[in-house]
């Protein structure tokens, strides 16, 4: 029996949906379940974290892991990693200890798998149990009296020493009730286990298994006995304090390979602050846009993670606030901080909880793109709502606010040099770290005009990688036309190169797909004819989007700013003549004043938009329209003929008993209803009808896609019922 960390809930009552036994009703489970479990499979990784405690045996060092391998990897199901792999023999510890742990271990937000070898038939790891061990990032092995006695045990063992020793998986063996000496001299009741199996099995696999207990010794592990004189739940405390301690080591974030310059910024910052200091230390890095404020902030982060038992890191604050509230900001630290949601639902009861709840937690905070002290107001107060010892790292473009909040460490971050900008740019436009002979003089011409700016300099130079010299004269003389103004003016220049497609698929990201899964947008671009394969290639080959390693689309908020004043620029008095409004108060405006234009691409009425009904006649005008946001709204009024382009429909909490006549999106290819409930009555989603243009329609629910291949009228209950 394997045991895993996962949500209990009924996966018929995840949807609202009541058991019946009608067809209807058994069809449409049928197809609500493998969206239940995809969401299953889904689960974010929890990060925790945790000091170090000292262990027995000598130390023996290992590299960090390379968790995983391609066999693996095509067996097993997706979103099935764990962290921790429990090994243990049941009769000794299945209902004490090893529960206890287990429990401990999730309760800490951390994936266990348990594997209870008792219930297992057959000689061989199989394929399943061999993957959860392969790609779990720390084994533990329990190891009691008769721990030798199970082969499943002696197996599993080998199995872990095999990854510690292939890809560096970290092993914390824990000696219960047993002593170290006994593995190695294979004395007491362990020996008599092994002479049991020298009878019965080959004597090659049991030499494998006396090497593995020998080897498994030496480790750095605990004897029970010996923590607290017995005390198993202080055992435990440290135990989970150490993998959780190791995880967070293990789990760091993301900075780019080719940074230049940045240890000595790293200095330069960490000598402002004692980080052994017991006071709580608040420093502010500050910077025009695409200095590269964020990349030496997450150095700093990562350089000062292991000293930390609590760390959060709340990107994207001037976007995350403006779009979704600060209220968002406060429930992301407070689960980061107390490894559990707790609902905020202002931004005064955020404070109460952080001022509450905090005060004995020694954190480490990294708040990036600060632009209005009222987020910090919010987040950190004065700093005198942690335990002494903190450090809160906070980044701006914008040095007063700085000043008004009182911080009292502060960093200016200035260009690069000259030397500098030449190696960067260089490891962008020829992949090392200086220029191609012939190409030196016109490097150091460019760079002499991207004023020392990392983004343009890794925009300019990825996008010359592989270009003729014509090219790079006329891009020099475009970059020394604009000497001196914004950098946006320098990004224009590669974003003019784009062939026209590729430019959509930038303006659509920079304006409504920054942080979604690169999957979803494609199917609305593919149907657009935008080449959204090469598309993206060359979006990522050049440098304005990146794919993270959770696959979703991402870009630096300077050349997120700068796609957004290309499309304001499209229109600066009337944003009805705009391709894309994104800023919920305009498309608001927009829509409810009836003035849409056939310009507007894309509209996202997002929060504003709440419990809001809008009528057929407002679509009459905007006919161009392939992506529209209405959460949480109703659709009413006729809609025959309207929405002629409509690929994406995003309609999170939509109603049950919407009554909009003949609402017939004829090309939609994504329809997203997340966080919509269901019921047996169906209200007004039986005349919704979408004929499938193209290979079939896909349905985004709770960030899982389901793809329904038809090319047949659809016959919607807000999930597919079937074809009709």
């Amino acid at each position: 029996m394997r045991d895993a960390i996962a949500p209990a809930v009924d996966p018929y009552k995840r949807f609202g949906i009541s058991y019946s036994s009608s067809p209807e009703a058994l069809l449409h489970q049928s197809l609500l379940l493998p969206l239940y479990c995809c969401n299953t499979l889904e689960m974010k990784r929890r990060e925790p974290t945790g000091p170090e405690d000292p262990m027995y045996g000598a130390s023996s060092p290992s590299p960090s892991p390379h968790v995983g391998d391609s066999d693996c990897r095509a067996k097993k199901p997706k979103g099935n990693d764990h962290e921790v792999f429990l090994s243990f023999r049941g009769e000794d510890t299945r209902k004490g200890f090893t529960d206890h742990l287990y429990n401990s271990l999730a309760s800490a937000g951390i994936y266990v798998f348990r594997d209870d070898n008792e219930l297992r038939v057959g000689e061989k790891i199989g394929p399943e149990l061999l993957c959860s061990i392969t790609q779990s990032k720390i084994s533990i092995p329990i190891i009691s009296e008769n721990y030798a006695s199970s082969r499943w045990c002696l197996r599993e063992l080998a199995q872990m020493l095999k990854c510690k020793r292939s890809s560096g998986q970290i092993v914390l063996p824990i000696f219960y009730k047993v002593k170290p000496c006994q593995l190695r001299r294979l004395t007491g009741s362990l020996g008599d286990a092994i002479n049991a199996h020298i009878e019965n099995l080959d004597e090659t696999v049991v030499k494998e298994w006396e090497e593995a207990l020998e080897e498994v010794s030496s480790l750095k592990g605990w004897v029970s006995d010996n923590v607290d004189n017995g005390h198993e739940g202080t055992l435990v405390k440290i135990v989970v304090r150490k993998v959780a301690s190791e995880l967070k080591r293990l789990f760091r974030l993301i900075v780019p390979n080719q940074l230049v310059g940045i240890d000595d910024r790293v200095e330069e910052v960490m000598s402002l602050i004692d980080p052994k200091s017991n006071d709580t230390r608040i420093v502010g890095i500050y910077g025009m846009g695409g200095i590269g404020k964020t990349t030496l902030a997450k150095v700093l982060y990562n350089k000062l993670s292991g000293d930390f038992e609590c760390l959060s890191f709340v990107a994207n604050i001037r976007e995350i606030s403006w779009r979704k509230g600060i209220e968002s900001l406060q429930k992301q630290l407070i689960y980061d901080i107390l490894r559990s949601p707790h609902d905020v639902s202002t931004v005064d009861e955020g404070i109460g909880v952080i001022k509450c709840r905090f005060t004995s937690k020694k954190v480490l905070i990294l708040l990036d793109d600060v632009d209005d002290k009222t987020h910090l107001n919010a987040l950190v107060g004065d700093g005198s709502w942690f335990k002494a010892g903190s450090i809160v790292i906070i980044t701006t473009r914008n040095k007063s606010i700085l000043d008004e909040a009182g911080v009292g460490y502060m960093y200016q971050l200035n260009e690069l040099s000259l030397k500098q900008s030449l190696i960067l740019f260089s490891r962008h436009a020829f992949r090392k770290d200086s220029p191609e002979i012939d190409y030196q003089v016109n490097s150091r011409d460019v760079v002499s005009t991207t004023g020392g700016l990392p983004l343009a300099l890794e925009v300019i130079g990825s996008f010359l990688c592989g270009k003729t010299k014509k090219v790079w004269k006329d891009t020099s003389n475009k970059l020394k036309k604009v000497l001196g103004k914004k950098v946006q003016e320098t990004l224009r220049i590669s974003y003019e190169a784009l062939d026209f497609e590729v430019q959509q698929i930038f303006l659509d990201i920079a304006c409504v797909f920054i942080g979604s899964s690169k999957q979803n947008p494609t199917y609305m671009w593919d149907s657009c004819d935008f080449f959204l394969e090469s598309g993206i290639e060359v979006l990522c080959v050049m440098s304005p989007i990146k794919i993270d390693k959770d696959g979703k689309l991402m870009m630096h908020d300077q050349l997120r700013d700068f796609g957004r004043e290309i499309v304001r620029l499209e229109n600066q008095k009337e944003p009805q003549g705009r391709s894309r409004l994104w800023i919920h108060e305009e498309a608001i405006d927009v829509l409810e004043s009836n003035k849409g234009t056939s310009n507007i691409e894309a509209l996202r009425l997002d929060k504003c938009g709440y419990r809001r009904s809008y009528t057929g006649e407002l679509f009459k005008e905007p006919t161009s329209l392939r992506f529209l946001q209405v959460n949480a709204a109703n659709l009413v009024g006729d809609f025959l003929n309207l929405l002629p382009q409509l690929r994406w429909l995003q309609w999170e909490e939509c109603p049950l008993d919407f009554a909009a006549a003949n609402f017939h999106p004829k090309k939609l290819v994504v329809l997203d209803p997340s966080w919509s409930g269901i019921s047996e009555d169906r209200g007004g989603w039986g005349p919704v009808k979408v004929r499938c243009s193209r290979e079939g329609i896909s349905l985004v629910d709770s960030h899982v896609l389901l793809r329904v291949q038809s090319h047949q009228v659809l016959l919607f209950s807000f999930l597919f019922l079937g074809e009709v």
